[in-house]
């Protein structure tokens, strides 16, 4: 009864092996009292159980049983991590939110799904199975659970499988109701669960059978804990979230598949940032949060490495044909991981990871306001290590709705002079995808207004597709500047007129549908520093637009400054903003060997030090704060200077900011490198200072914390 629980499809370990359903067709049939003759018992089990049984029975001090009270049940779903199988709790309240729907369900052919955590993950009742809604992620299993096990060397209660849950349920009853005990459960397995007292219920194995969760004979007679109800078990349930989002982030994740020593995704990663988050609200914005003008931040993560590395650019193929044979393991590594920042550098394929991003944003951007129809708030994004660059050079190549509107008067179509369609792929040397776009009812009009994405869902590879693509928005920009539409200044295309929606924000002019997910597409240059002093950056890039005007970039260990620098730029005009996006931050931990300063490169005259970033607790740390005394009248000192502006990228203020080491870090440096530059996501004194300059702009106070 118990290796099955592990199994594939979440029966729990201990659960037997066997249809369930067919067991027990009368429940008193499953109840054996103390005195069953000997010939209708394991003979297994009376050997495990005497021993077991004489010093449990010492145990049972209650004589008068309590009245039976159906057990509550409270809803689990099933975790796979490493061949690791777990069953973690929803929160109370989305636990009574399915067991509502589950009554409701009753004999309704249609499922019922039921928005949970935050709404990010829908569960399908009756199909027991619980989806994610913004991250391509299988389906996992939801139990209703009412009994729980554990053996001797397991850390946590895990549940049965409902069917048999009912069948341990229904014993209980009996023995409650007939005061009848020592009452037992036979499997054909030969496993059996024996109802001692109402605090008792032990479950047990014949030592015959050979089994991977008994490592030697001594261990597998030794009987499993059982429990009754969720409230007997150690189990901490967590806290429901704020129904209210007060504002949206999207996370971008930086080089590689994996963000943390823990090698884990960069969904993995932003649920712990999620989840620090809220526990700071909790402590730091309590008072708000009770008289309800704090809600909680939705933290989204954005993936565009599966998108490079996937079949669709076919890169890992290419490169595993040159890679040499020796020492695989770094080498794997080093094409999964090191080699995004040359991608990066590649047009080819930099086009294919701004395009991804830009579309994943704009999609999860969509869907998040079909599902909080009500949210008003604003939307910033964080980008770590080379996700923050990506960010950088879309960010800088937005461009607002006045621009925009320049580009093209309103109502006027987009036209390529005469040439037909079969002409232009003649041109192109691509005869062979005739046939394909014809088929759809494509013109030279229609063929204008198609994505990347369009053009991949008909089957044509992605060497054709940037042919083609670049070609038309050319041949577009030409025909235009000869007509004076466009009024660009110098080296600048234009792109596609933005219209605003109702919350202001700029998007595309074509329609949005669904199928529209991929990426407005607009018609930019290569990275186009308007103000700075040399005009540097990736070339022939198309980069999309987004559908929103992000109110804050955050960076994460970002190599910003470096990749500025080695373009050719060696100073930013400290006039320079984004044309969308007024706040920036550059975070970084003092020995992340990925991360560079910015202010340098807007004040040149002034030597700076970072701002420190505050610990959380709202001190410093113990290694740092010894010499407060002696800083005192440096500190007084600086005070009384005044404050030095640091450029426009954030509004005057302050760039650059620096988290306080821990004291064992400061040990050595070298060692703890690689991990600084892993930090953030589990950054405690991070999430506040984003939170910090969220709640800021909604006129909401950070409260005094706890030392």
């Amino acid at each position: 009864m118990s290796d099955s629980a592990g199994a594939e499809g979440g029966r729990s370990e201990a659960a037997p092996n066997i249809n369930t359903r067919v067991l027990f067709d009368n429940p008193t049939q499953t109840v054996a009292t103390e005195n069953t003759p000997e010939d209708q018992v394991s003979p297994a089990v009376d050997e495990a159980s005497p021993s077991s049984t004489s010093s449990f029975e010492m145990v049972d001090t209650e004589s008068v049983p309590a009245p039976y009270q159906e057990v509550q049940p409270h809803w689990f779903f099933c975790r796979r991590a490493n061949d690791n199988t777990s069953w973690l709790p929803f929160s109370r309240e989305d636990s009574d939110k399915l067991e509502r729907a589950c009554h409701a369900v009753g004999d309704l052919e249609d499922d019922v799904v039921i928005a949970v955590e935050g709404e990010r993950y829908d569960v399908h009742v009756k199909e027991r199975k619980r989806y994610a809604v913004y991250w391509e992620q299988g389906p996992t299993e939801v139990r209703r659970c009412t009994w729980f096990y554990k053996g001797d060397k397991d850390t946590r209660f895990m549940p049965y499988p409902e069917d048999v849950s009912k069948m341990l349920e229904d014993a209980y009853m009996i023995a409650v109701t007939l005061d009848e005990w020592k009452s037992k459960l036979e499997f054909p397995n030969g496993e059996s669960v024996i109802l001692h007292n109402p605090k008792l219920i032990m479950q047990y194995r014949p030592i015959g059978l050979q089994d991977e969760w008994a490592s030697s004979p001594s261990e597998q007679g030794r009987p499993r804990t059982v429990k009754r109800g969720v409230n007997n078990i150690s189990v901490e349930i967590p806290d429901g979230e704020p129904e209210k989002v007060d504002h949206l982030v999207f996370m971008v994740h930086g080089i590689g598949p994996a963000c943390d020593l823990r090698f884990r995704s960069i969904i993995q990663c932003v649920n712990d940032f999620r989840s620090a988050s809220l526990s700071l609200l909790a402590s730091h914005y309590k008072r708000a949060q009770q008289d309800g003008e704090v809600g909680r931040v939705e933290f989204l993560p954005v993936n565009w490495h599966s998108a490079l590395h996937g079949d669709a650019t076919g890169v890992d193929e290419d490169i595993q044909r040159i890679t040499l044979p020796s020492i695989s393991r770094l080498r794997h590594f080093t094409n999964d991981t090191l080699l995004d920042l040359f991608f990066y550098n590649s047009p080819t394929y930099c086009q294919t990871i701004v395009d991804t991003v830009a579309s994943e944003i704009n999609t999860l951007h969509t869907l998040f306001k079909q599902r909080h129809s009500e949210f008003n708030g604003a939307v910033s994004v964080v980008g770590h290590s080379l996700g923050s660059l990506i960010l950088f050079d879309l960010l800088t190549n937005q461009r607002t709705g006045s621009e925009a509107r320049e580009g093209l008067p309103s109502g006027e179509h987009l036209h390529l002079n005469c040439d037909t369609l079969q002409q232009t792929l003649t041109r192109l040397g691509l005869q062979q995808y005739l046939d394909t776009l014809q088929a759809e009812n494509l013109d030279m009009e229609s063929l204008a207004l198609c994505q990347d994405g369009d053009l991949k869902d008909l089957g044509i590879p992605l060497g054709p597709r940037k042919k083609i693509l670049n070609y038309v928005r050319r041949k577009w920009l030409s025909q235009d500047l000869k007509t004076g539409a466009v009024h660009l200044p110098e080296g600048l295309q234009a792109p596609p007129p933005l219209n605003s929606d109702h919350d202001g924000n700029q998007s595309s002019g074509f329609p949005m549908q669904q199928s529209q997910f991929h990426r407005a597409q607009s018609v930019t240059s290569a990275v186009d520093y308007e103000y700075f002093d040399v005009g540097i950056g990736q070339v022939s890039i198309d980069y999309p637009q987004l559908a929103f005007h992000p109110q804050t970039f955050f960076a994460f260990g970002s190599p910003i400054g470096m990749f500025l620098t080695v373009r050719g730029l060696k100073h930013i005009d400290p006039n320079y903003t984004f044309p969308t996006c007024k706040s920036f931050y550059n975070i970084y931990h003092p020995y992340d060997p990925v991360a560079y300063r910015l202010e340098p490169m807007l004040v040149t005259e002034v030597d700076l030090e970072p701002m420190l970033i505050p610990h959380h607790k709202g001190r410093k740390r113990m290694h740092l704060g010894v010499c407060d005394e002696a800083e005192s009248s440096v500190s007084a000192e600086q005070t009384e200077q005044p404050e030095i502006k640091v450029g426009m990228l954030n509004g005057g203020r302050r760039i650059d900011y620096v988290l306080q080491e821990k004291p064992i870090e400061s040990f050595n440096e070298y060692l703890f490198a690689i991990q600084s530059h892993l930090c953030y996501w589990e950054s405690e004194d991070t999430a506040l200072l984003l939170l910090k300059e969220i709640y800021d702009k909604l006129g909401v106070a950070i409260e005094q914390s706890h030392q």
